[in-house]
């Protein structure tokens, strides 16, 4: 099959297209045949080698975590899913090797659920990472419940722009940080957007005057120092990026596989409560050229890799 691999640490330049042997299928697995890939901040860095102290790289690594796709063929204890089936799926495993930037994955059950029917491929292969990342945030560390206020940052951003609409659905008001290219499309999601950078806290306090009830953040440094203040008595903070949260008593969250939550999303999404936008797409012989746009760090929602058919 065709994959992208690396083979040492380094720049988008050790990306490399070619052929590689189809994985084999484990019992609680099933071969996924790659529709969507999306591309999350996540890849990069462990391109570099930033997850090297958590999580060893078995190579020649194939990056990606995301996916949408079909099930070819379920491994001999699964029941969850059969061939034919259209599935979606956040594929991390303890170690980097068999990721999703392939024409198959094999993908343990545990990392899959059923892809949105009202979605096409590349924007269901855009929920998974993203969206997870801002469910258990949400639900889970901030308990974000109707009538709360909600300050999240970066929210133009794939995980952002999922917590704005998880919030929203959860009943709660969001206010959203973003450049001022951004504030029409916070808008048509449902939040208050405000400007980032200096003066951040004055402009939250306008439209909060008694503080918020949680804060989301996904930058860290000043944006996590310049939170706290901003919260109302009993206020939650949690962060995705920065483990100094810790320090100012709030929560560090590192996303994990979960079908259950996996499969809320999806109903969540045919529901029409959660939608993914997606900035652009490459073919997976340029996957280099999708990570390089990633890294840059200024997109509105979600790059994908497009793999077999497109939907």
């Amino acid at each position: 099959m065709k994959a992208i691999t690396y083979r040492r640490y380094g720049g988008p330049e050790v990306l490399e297209y070619g052929e590689v042997g189809e994985p084999k299928v484990g019992p609680d697995s099933v071969l996924v045949k790659v529709v969507a890939a999306a591309v999350n901040p996540v890849d990069w860095k462990a391109r570099q080698g930033y997850l090297d102290p958590v999580l060893d790289a078995v190579f020649p690594v194939i990056p990606g975590w995301d996916v949408a796709g079909v099930v070819e063929r379920p491994g001999a204890a699964v029941t969850e899913f059969a061939a034919g089936d259209e599935v979606i799926g956040y594929v991390r495993e303890d170690f980097l090797s068999r990721g999703t930037f392939a024409e198959y994955v094999a993908a343990p059950v545990r990392t899959l659920a059923r892809k949105p029917r009202n979605l096409t491929f590349p924007q269901a292969a855009g929920i998974p990472l993203a969206g997870l990342t801002a469910y258990q945030t949400l639900v889970k560390a901030l308990r974000v419940t109707e009538g709360d206020t909600v300050l999240v940052h970066a929210a133009a951003g794939g995980v952002g722009s999922m917590a704005v609409q998880l919030a929203r659905h959860l009943g709660a008001r969001v206010i959203g940080t973003a450049s001022e290219r951004n504030h029409a499309y916070l808008r048509s999601l449902g939040a208050e957007p405000v400007t980032y950078g200096d003066g951040l806290g004055e402009r939250v306090r306008a439209l909060a005057p008694d503080g918020v009830h949680a804060v989301f953040d996904t930058v860290g440094g000043d944006a996590l120092t310049e939170s706290v203040p901003l919260l109302a008595a009993g206020g939650r903070l949690a962060s995705i990026t920065d483990q100094a949260v810790l320090t100012h008593g709030g929560r560090y969250v590192f996303v994990r596989p979960d079908p259950d939550d996996l499969q809320d999303l999806t109903d969540i999404a045919e529901r029409g409560a959660l939608g993914v936008e997606v900035s652009a797409t490459f073919p997976l012989e340029k996957a280099a050229d999708a990570q390089r746009l990633n890294e840059e760090g200024h997109t509105r929602g979600k790059i994908v890799v497009t793999v077999g058919r497109e939907s």
